[in-house]
């Protein structure tokens, strides 16, 4: 597969993508910086904290041991997967086998329930350790801990076959394959859906569940697609299943978790899905974000309609924007610079070039946001 190199094309030369690269891992891996938010213990162990709200996120560490097996770094993979292990993983109760979706940084639980986005990620990040480094157990004193392959799988199963023998629920509504916000509620949030995940998924799993996951990625797609409005692109926060917003949750605009639907599109075309439905969501994302500071962004209903809520994470959504370009690459012709952008496009890359990673109280979700954009964008952020 070829992974296309967006800056590159439009004239960065490789030393300073290098060097805006290693500038931006170290800003968040390196300890001695003052925006880094990863954190490493004696006894083997690592995590990255929500800045914001000053807690361990399964969101955030199923990211950095994405962004650790990306950067081929299988030390701080194996201390973050040690962390989540020992301080995350639920062994008994309605949940049993899945990740407290938030710890405090002592690794004491806050919640007993899970957060299906984290879930998918730890189980993406463990195959591709597979396929990277191999599998083994080094210790730590979990039975094969390190045997990635089988813990993804046995992840993969309980995230889709929980709840069959009348104990808690699985995170996909199995009917319609698609996945929920959490296990028990009748929702889903457009954001968790990754249909370049569930292919791989679909080839490396038990062969019975090989089917599902296949058909989830195809429900997926469609969904997305469904949840984004016509005009804009916009997707809700949180979506039923016909994906229309759900408002009554509070979660029916355009805001946080929102961002992320762009930057899955432009990642699911780098990774060999032209998929010409989610290229024309991210096609009206770009052309509505067109000419908009980030000084300007704000929440928004999905038809576009400003409200009276600046945004929160503005870098991020700079970073997600830029992600979708992937998309478009080639995809109209008559439109497209000598990069193999529309002009459109080609603006939203230079503005992340142009945009500083995020200092402050709220820079981990922007700066996570940003590293993938960045991986992504520099064909760096590779299915292994």
């Amino acid at each position: 597969m070829i992974y296309p190199n967006v800056f590159a094309a439009l004239g960065y030369a490789d030393a300073e993508i290098e060097r805006r690269f290693r500038e931006i891992r170290d800003s968040i891996f390196d300890p001695s910086s003052p925006d880094s938010f990863y954190r490493e213990a004696d006894d083997g162990t690592a995590y990255v904290f929500d800045t914001g709200n000053n807690d361990v996120r399964t969101e955030g560490m199923s990211y950095a041991m994405m962004m650790a097996v990306q950067m081929d770094d299988q030390a701080m993979f194996d201390r973050l997967w040690r962390w989540v292990m020992r301080n995350m993983y639920m062994e008994e109760g309605l949940h049993a086998g899945y990740f407290a979706w938030s710890c405090s940084l002592d690794g004491k639980k806050n919640s007993m329930g899970p957060a299906p986005d984290g879930e998918e990620y730890f189980a993406c990040a463990l195959l591709f350790a597979e396929s990277r480094w191999g599998n083994g157990d080094r210790g730590g004193g979990t039975p094969a801990l390190f045997d990635y392959g089988a813990q993804a799988r046995r992840l993969l199963s309980t995230c889709i076959h929980r709840g069959e023998d009348g104990v808690g629920h699985a995170m996909w509504d199995r009917q319609r394959k698609l996945i929920k916000f959490i296990p028990d509620c009748d929702f889903s949030d457009p954001s968790y859906h990754l249909p370049h995940f569930y292919r791989i998924f679909a080839e490396r799993v038990q062969s019975e569940d090989s089917a599902f996951w296949r058909e989830a990625a195809a429900a997926s797609s469609r969904y997305i697609a469904l949840a984004a409005h016509p005009e804009t692109g916009l997707s809700p926060e949180y979506s039923y299943w016909d994906g229309t917003p759900n408002g009554e949750r509070g979660f029916g605009d355009f805001y946080s978790d929102s961002y992320r639907v762009a930057a899955n599109i432009g990642l699911n075309a780098a990774w060999g899905d032209a998929d010409p439905e989610l290229a024309q969501v991210a096609d009206r994302i770009l052309a509505f974000f067109d000419g908009k500071s980030p000084a300007e962004f704000r929440k928004y209903r999905i038809d576009g309609t400003p409200l009276d809520v600046p945004s929160l994470h503005p870098v991020g959504l700079v970073a997600t924007n830029a992600q979708a370009a992937l998309a478009l690459i080639g995809r109209d012709p008559s439109r497209t610079a000598a990069s193999g952008l529309p002009p459109h496009a080609e603006r939203a890359v230079r503005l992340f070039w142009n945009t500083p990673p995020r200092s402050g109280e709220r820079r981990y979700y922007d700066n996570c946001l940003y590293f993938f954009a960045f991986l992504a964008l520099s064909g760096r952020y590779r299915s292994y």
